[in-house]
């Protein structure tokens, strides 16, 4: 697992920058009512995509909370007395707060199943009725483009995907949240090149391999004999879930 304290500085640039983030905020955006009024952002991260869903409509009130500091730092100086620090799983807001909460890129970040539940359950918990959730799912699938780092990594051991589409619309329902529809957006800058995935290898972003063991260090030499060494491969697209919790 990355450091994200020590990531934050650099994370935006190493993560598609802006026209990622505007890809992000229109398709989330594009699941929220009109007339939503107060949005929670979980795992804001460093607020690149929640001060555009602040900015988009001139009476959506946005909170963002982020587990991190490093990264919370950088969300308030985007959105100065709009930030918070807590954890997804105890949120410290009373039932129905809010009339949307999404999570961009956070389900798969959690340890297991439980902790998806509890985080998908604390939603459901401070949505007012007739809110949304929305959330990304099935997102290390997304970066598998079919390209020849792919082929490469093919054989490389893998932790079950936590938010699998399936199972969170299980733990949704099992909240009493019903579907509410699927968006899709492109993930700018963030098409894989062979040295920059060797160098996330190195640097423990695959969490199945770390760093300096054997099997890496293999993966790592396949990687380096590919063609092209700087050359970004497709775009991934990622996957968003909708949600909404009964009126009355």
């Amino acid at each position: 697992m990355l450091d994200y304290d020590k990531e934050a500085d650099a994370y935006d640039a190493s993560r598609g920058g802006e026209p990622r983030a505007r890809a992000a905020a229109d398709a989330v955006l594009g699941l929220i009512p009109a007339h939503t009024g107060r949005l929670l952002d979980l795992a804001c991260g460093t607020g690149i995509v929640t001060r555009r869903l602040a900015s988009a409509r001139p009476g959506l009130r946005v909170t963002g909370a982020d587990l991190t500091y490093g990264m919370a730092r950088m969300a308030a100086a985007r959105l100065p007395g709009a930030i918070v620090l807590a954890d997804s799983r105890r949120l410290p807001f009373a039932d129905n707060t809010f009339d949307a909460v999404t999570s961009v890129w956070l389900l798969h970040l959690l340890d297991d199943a439980q902790d998806v539940r509890g985080v998908v359950a604390e939603c459901a918990r401070v949505l007012r009725p007739g809110g949304v959730y929305v959330t990304t799912v099935d997102k290390a699938a997304a970066h598998d483009v079919g390209s020849d780092i792919d082929e490469v990594l093919a054989g490389r051991p893998r932790r079950a995907a936590r938010d699998a589409a399936v199972l969170v619309e299980e733990y949704a329902a099992q909240c009493g949240l019903l579907p509410a529809g699927p968006a899709r957006f492109l993930g700018h800058g963030q098409g894989r090149s062979p040295r920059r995935t060797a160098a996330d290898l190195g640097r423990g972003w695959f969490t199945m391999l770390p760093p300096g063991d054997p099997l890496t260090e293999r993966f790592a030499a396949h990687l380096a004999a590919l063609p092209d060494q700087d050359r970004p491969r497709a775009d991934p697209v990622f996957s968003l879930r909708s949600f909404r919790k009964p009126a009355g």
